[in-house]
């Protein structure tokens, strides 16, 4: 029996995106493949620059998914499906469209300072964080705000391999780390709604990340079940 279009966009991505998925696991099964296919939306859009030679060709990619979230008909193996869900009223077009908005700094030369990586780090990772929180029934500012410590946590994570590449996504005034990890720990002093849980399960990676940069896929698989069990991330 061929695997139903739910499974492969969950085992989409279970390749593309291994921490979202393990916490899909824990939503509800109704929610898992409406998650499933805003992450892989995310992770498309996280990847128009990191794919692209230069940051024209990243806008240029951004704004092929701009159409399709306007409304423009895609035969693709993952714009026909969030079309659909677009058409479905399953997704905000608003909130898609202020999620690839946030990924232009991306292509821009520099993150200023603080204030813009803050802005980027809420924009992207808060923001996804959000619209997960709204697909499980849930409208809250403290899902937000751990979106926003993972965000900032994988960035600095990926900070070394950017820089291999003569990229970076921190502050280009020499903002100190420690500033941005107390940023993260900031917005990880929430209380999170439960029925919005699995939307905040990335917060345990993050302070995994936090607690113990390059912790082991075993450790961080722990924190995040953890959490699911209390309920606390």
């Amino acid at each position: 029996m061929p695997p139903s279009s739910d499974a492969l966009l969950l085992n989409r991505l279970r390749r593309a995106d291994p921490d979202r998925y393990f916490c899909t696991l824990f939503a509800p099964r109704p929610a898992r493949a409406p998650l499933a296919l805003l992450y892989l939306f995310n992770h498309e859009l996280a990847r128009a620059r990191e794919v692209a030679s230069e940051p024209l060709l990243a806008m240029i990619r951004l704004q092929w998914w701009r159409e399709v979230v306007e409304g423009t008909p895609r035969q693709h193996e993952l714009a026909t499906p969030l079309g659909a869900a677009l058409a479905a009223r399953r997704f905000a077009r608003a909130d898609l469209l202020a999620l690839i908005a946030a990924r232009e700094v991306e292509a821009a030369p520099d993150i200023p300072d603080l204030p813009a990586f803050l802005a980027y780090a809420r924009g992207t990772g808060g923001g996804l964080a959000r619209v997960a929180g709204r697909v499980l029934g849930v409208e809250s500012q403290e899902i937000e705000d751990v979106g926003t410590a993972y965000a900032i946590t994988g960035i600095l994570r990926a900070a070394p391999y950017l820089a291999s590449q003569g990229r970076s996504l921190l502050p280009a005034d020499g903002t100190d780390q420690a500033d941005m990890i107390a940023q993260a720990r900031r917005c990880l002093n929430v209380r999170i709604p439960r029925a919005g849980l699995a939307a905040s399960l990335p917060g345990a990676l993050a302070r995994v990340d936090l607690a113990a940069p390059g912790a082991t896929m075993l450790r961080r698989r722990l924190a995040v079940l953890r959490a699911a069990l209390t309920g606390r991330v």
